[in-house]
């Protein structure tokens, strides 16, 4: 994996490949559920620090001059330990879109990960936070399409909380948006938000999005969305994350 990473901080022309990375990091792993088959669709990889930190911690020490290099390291070490967990649904990664300069060079530490670890380039997602501040979205809505020419699924996080909104889903449709969770809070109680989450399943439903309801905790919630033919969902309703580990999906009970 060191070589691989190495690599990816030596790709010419990226102002953010200066720095190498003087942190150590590791992932925590939450299921995406599929309520309707009752199963695990995939796993998002949630940065953690060595001994369990927040991501907050972790984050904290990202800057311009590393952020490329945390960037690649980022999905090479997700890509690595899942396989190594025997991962065998999705895997998800979330992606910094300001550290990205070339799509065609900043992939090939991921396509040299999935081929070295054996994890099929189809099982793998990539998410994008909808709440960063993206500063060019033209840039955005060619690394999206790149890396869906690939054949990556791609995925809109957050969706709701941020600065571009539908602005930045009228540039590139994803294939699965990811419901921002504060719209997901109390909504089986809150006729406000059940009037916009409506309009933006119908919007979704219009272009061929999947939705994912993310953040679920209650079961109101859960048959909230499962009442509009949501399938896709989650939350610790369903799991916590897991360190360095692949929950599975607890009871109600539990």
């Amino acid at each position: 994996m060191a070589d691989l990473i190495a690599r990816s901080e030596m790709e010419p022309g990226c102002s953010g490949c200066r720095a190498p990375l003087d942190f150590d990091f590791t992932f925590a792993f939450q299921p995406i559920v599929d309520v309707i088959d009752n199963k695990v669709f995939g796993y998002e990889a949630l940065v953690r620090g060595p001994e369990g930190q927040g991501a907050g911690e972790v984050l904290s020490q990202v800057n311009d001059d590393n952020r490329y290099a945390f960037d690649q390291a980022c999905r090479v070490k997700a890509i690595e330990l899942a396989a190594r967990l025997g991962l065998k649904q999705k895997l998800s990664i979330n992606f910094l879109p300001n550290a990205v300069y070339s799509p065609e060079h900043c992939i090939r530490s991921t396509l040299a990960a999935a081929h070295e670890y054996g994890l099929p380039v189809e099982q793998i997602m990539f998410e994008i936070t909808e709440s960063e501040r993206v500063h060019d979205t033209a840039h955005l809505t060619r690394i999206f399409q790149y890396y869906r020419a690939q054949g990556f699924t791609t995925a809109l996080d957050d969706f709701g909380a941020g600065h571009a909104g539908l602005n930045l889903l009228a540039g590139f449709i994803p294939h699965i948006l990811k419901l921002d969770m504060e719209l997901i809070r109390d909504i089986d109680r809150n006729e406000v938000k059940q009037v916009i989450v409506e309009g933006l399943l119908q919007i979704c439903s219009r272009l061929g999005i999947t939705p994912l309801a993310e953040g679920i905790e209650t079961s109101g919630e859960m048959e909230f969305f499962r009442a509009r033919g949501v399938r896709l969902m989650q939350g610790y309703y369903f799991a916590r994350p897991g360190f360095e580990t692949l929950p599975g999906i607890q009871s109600e009970s539990d």
